[in-house]
């Protein structure tokens, strides 16, 4: 499989998920300059932004690790451009879903509500 192949694999396993657990998807693969958050998905009154990341059997580093706090402040910066584009006033949270698979077939899926928050800078 190429890259891309996994990539959709991870994040159609991922929106199917959310969608069995009463997510309704708002947006996938949403983008404001360079900046992107694969998921984007609503339940009752939160939003969450997805990172998906899909790894195959025997890869070193689990997925959730390979969201470095660089990655989380991007999707963070995409997440504040998502709420000020569209005006959202529900909770927020920041979610990821750790797919694993063998030769393309899905393995596991797991996901993590609240991997990470926003820090909170003082000046």
């Amino acid at each position: 499989m190429t890259k891309r192949e996994i990539g959709e694999l991870g994040e159609n396993t991922a929106a199917n998920l959310l969608i069995e657990k009463g997510y309704k998807i708002l947006e996938r693969n949403y983008r404001v300059g360079h900046l992107e958050v694969d998921i984007i998905a609503q339940k009752d009154d939160t939003i969450a932004f997805v990172e998906v990341k899909t790894r195959s059997v025997g890869f070193i580093v689990s997925p959730s690790e390979a969201v470095s706090i660089r990655k989380q402040s991007l999707i963070i910066k995409a997440a504040d451009g998502y709420v000020c584009q569209f005006n959202r006033q529900e909770n927020a949270r920041f979610d990821i879903i750790n797919v694993l698979h063998d030769n393309g077939n899905v393995v596991s899926v797991e996901h993590l509500e609240d991997a990470y928050l926003p820090s909170v800078r003082t000046y």
